[in-house]
C-alpha cells in the first residue's frame, strides 16, 4: 500500500480504480503566416467561438452548481473581451506573422503578471481559469476537443491539474473523486468540487505516478490522505466510514426546510459563515436561514497587492445580497491584523498582533480605504437584507467615530444619487473583555450584537488558541467565558435588541442547549455545520 498526503478540498470517502485524464492538446508550433488578416480574423473566430461556449457553460452551471459559482465563467468572458489582451495577441499575428495559437500562448504566459499590473483584479489569484480560457481557444483553433477518461465504470479521476469547466462538468455518476498533482485549496475548482460533492485532494505533486493508472485507490477527502493499492484493513476501515458519512449526509438532508426549533418549542436562528463571493451557493444548498457573518477581510487577502475597488467589493457583496433574497446578510467591515495579513496593506510587524493593530483600529486609522468598503456595503444595501458590523470593538468612540464616517459616506451617496438603505442596522462584534464589561452602553448605541468566541476566548484566558503548547490548558468551556456571555445577553436583551454567536463555539454542540437556555438569539457556523445544528436544536427537549 501507498499513501499519499495532499490537500483536502472536499470532504468524503471515494474507492474505485484510477483513471488519468487524456487532454487532448497539440504542441504548439511558431509558424509564419502570409496572409494576417484571415489569420487575425481566424483569431476572432475562435475568440467569439469561446465566448459562446462559456456563456452556454454559463446557463448550464447555473443549474446545478448555483449563479453564485456559474460567475466562475463570466469571469473567463471578460479575459476573451479584455481589449488588451485582444490587442496583444493581434499584435503578435500582424506584427512577427506569427500563427495564432503561437501568439496566443504566447501572450497568455505573461497576461497574469500584466493584468495585475494594470488593475484587472478579476484575474489576481485565478491562473487557472487563465489556462483554462487558453485552452479552450486553442482547441477550437486546432479543431482538437477529445478528451477521454477510459473507463465504462464509474472510477477515481487523476490529473495534473484540474480547470474549472473540466470540474463543473464531471458526471458524478461516473467521477467518485477526483486528486490532482497541482491546484490551490481556494481555486474555483476547488469550489466547484465543495459544490458537486465530489470527494477531492489535490497538491500531491510528483508523488501522484501515470504509473497507477488502473489501480484501487482510496480518496479520504476528511484527512488529505490517497491510499494507492490499500490493504483489507485499510479498505474496511475507509467503506464502514464511507457508509457512517452516507448514512449522515442523507439523514441531514431530511431536515431541509425544516425549524430549528426544539420539542419544547423554542426558536433559534441558524445562519452561515462565509468568507467568499464563492462561498455563497454553500449558504443556500445546506438551508441556512442567511448569511450571520461575511468576513469581509478575505476580499483584501486574496487580492495581491491590490486594494480591492469599491466596484469590485460592491459587486461580490451585492451577489450575496442577491442570492439571499430577504434573508439576512450581515457584512463585517474587514477585520484585518493580527492573524490575517493581506499583501496590499502593509501593517507592519509586531510583537503581539492578535492585541495590536487590527480590526476597527486599522478601519479608523485608513479612513480612505475604510470609506471605499463603506461605499460598496451602502450601495449593495439596495438590493437585499444587508447588515453592517465593526470588528474588534474596546470602546463607545470606536463605534461613534466608525457611524461618524457611515453617515458622511450616506450623505455622498444622497449627494451623487446613488441608491442604498437609509436606516441600514448597524451592529458589533464582542470579541474583547472591555466589549463585554461597556456592552449595556453600546447596546443603547447600536441596533444588534454578535460574539466572535475565537478571539474572546484567547483574551479572556490570555492564552494563543493557536499554540499547541497551550493546549492542555486552553479551555473553550471556561466558566468565565460563559459567564461573560451571559453578562453580554442579559445586558444586550434588556435594551430590546438581538445577539448571536459566531465563532467557532456556535457550532460546539455540547454548548446548544446552554446558548439556549442562556437566550441567545442566533447562531453562525460554517455552511457545513447548519444542518448538524438544526439537528441537535431539534432534539433538545
Amino acid at each position: 500500500m501507498i499513501t499519499l498526503t495532499g490537500k483536502k478540498i472536499s470532504e468524503g470517502i471515494a474507492i474505485g480504480k484510477i483513471s488519468f485524464y487524456k487532454r487532448d492538446t497539440k504542441e504548439i508550433r511558431r509558424i509564419y503566416v502570409k496572409d494576417v488578416e484571415k489569420e487575425v480574423m481566424r483569431f476572432q473566430k475562435a475568440r467569439m467561438r469561446a465566448i459562446q461556449d462559456l456563456k452556454d457553460l454559463y446557463d448550464s452551471a447555473t443549474q446545478e452548481v448555483g449563479e453564485a459559482n456559474a460567475t466562475i465563467f463570466e469571469m473567463q468572458q471578460m479575459i476573451l473581451e479584455d481589449q488588451d489582451f485582444i490587442s496583444q495577441v493581434t499584435a503578435i499575428i500582424v506584427e512577427q506573422k506569427l500563427n495564432a495559437e503561437y501568439a496566443l500562448k504566447n501572450v497568455a504566459e505573461n497576461y497574469i503578471t500584466y493584468a495585475i499590473k494594470n488593475d484587472k483584479s478579476y484575474v489576481q489569484g485565478h491562473e487557472a481559469d487563465v489556462k483554462d480560457v487558453v485552452t479552450r481557444v486553442l482547441r477550437i483553433l486546432s479543431r482538437a476537443w477529445k478528451d477521454r477518461m477510459l473507463m465504462d465504470e464509474p472510477f477515481v479521476l487523476a490529473a495534473g491539474e484540474l480547470y474549472p469547466s473540466e470540474a463543473v462538468q464531471l458526471d458524478k455518476t461516473k467521477v467518485l473523486g477526483f486528486v490532482t498533482r497541482y491546484g490551490t485549496i481556494n481555486s474555483h475548482t476547488a469550489v466547484l468540487a465543495r459544490t458537486k460533492g465530489i470527494p477531492a485532494v489535490i497538491g500531491l505533486g510528483e508523488s501522484l505516478k501515470k504509473e497507477y493508472e488502473g489501480k484501487t485507490i482510496i480518496i479520504d477527502g476528511f484527512d488529505g490522505k490517497v491510499y494507492i493499492e490499500p490493504d483489507y484493513t485499510t479498505i474496511t476501515k475507509m467503506k464502514q466510514r464511507q457508509d457512517e458519512n452516507h448514512t449522515q449526509v442523507v439523514n441531514l438532508e431530511r431536515l431541509k426546510g425544516k425549524e430549528n426549533i426544539t420539542q419544547s418549542g423554542q426558536k433559534i436562528d441558524v445562519y452561515a459563515n462565509i468568507g467568499t463571493r464563492e462561498d455563497i451557493e454553500n449558504v443556500l444548498r445546506c438551508d441556512a436561514g442567511g448569511i450571520g457573518l461575511f468576513r469581509s477581510e478575505f476580499l483584501y487577502m486574496e487580492n495581491g497587492n491590490k486594494l480591492p475597488t469599491e466596484e469590485q467589493q460592491f459587486q461580490t457583496y451585492k451577489l450575496a445580497a442577491e442570492a439571499m433574497g430577504t434573508k439576512k446578510l450581515v457584512i463585517r467591515t474587514a477585520d484585518l491584523g493580527g492573524d490575517k495579513t493581506a499583501e496590499c496593506l502593509d501593517l507592519g510587524v509586531e510583537a503581539n498582533p492578535a492585541i495590536g493593530y487590527r480590526g476597527i483600529r486599522v478601519s479608523l486609522d485608513k479612513e480612505e480605504i475604510f470609506k471605499t468598503q463603506l461605499r460598496a456595503v451602502l450601495r449593495a444595501s439596495a438590493y437585499g437584507n444587508v447588515l453592517l458590523m465593526f470588528p474588534m470593538i474596546t470602546s463607545l468612540d470606536e463605534v461613534v467615530r466608525a457611524k461618524r464616517i457611515l453617515e458622511r459616506v450616506k450623505k455622498e451617496l444622497k449627494d451623487e444619487k446613488i441608491p442604498f438603505n437609509e436606516e441600514i442596522f448597524v451592529g458589533v462584534m464582542i470579541e474583547t473583555p472591555a466589549a463585554v464589561m461597556i456592552s449595556g452602553e453600546l447596546a443603547r448605541e447600536v441596533d444588534f450584537f454578535s460574539i466572535g468566541t475565537n478571539d474572546l476566548s484567547q483574551l479572556t484566558l490570555g492564552m494563543d488558541r493557536t499554540n499547541a503548547r497551550l493546549e492542555k490548558w486552553y479551555d473553550p468551556h471556561h466558566p468565565a467565558l460563559l459567564k461573560m456571555i451571559r453578562i453580554i445577553t442579559n445586558n444586550v436583551h434588556l435594551e430590546g435588541k438581538k445577539i448571536g454567536i459566531c465563532g467557532d463555539l456556535a457550532a460546539d454542540l455540547e454548548l446548544t442547549e446552554q446558548f439556549i437556555q442562556m437566550g441567545i438569539d442566533e447562531l453562525s457556523v460554517a455552511p457545513n455545520q447548519v444542518l448538524a445544528l438544526r439537528k441537535k436544536i431539534r432534539e433538545i427537549q
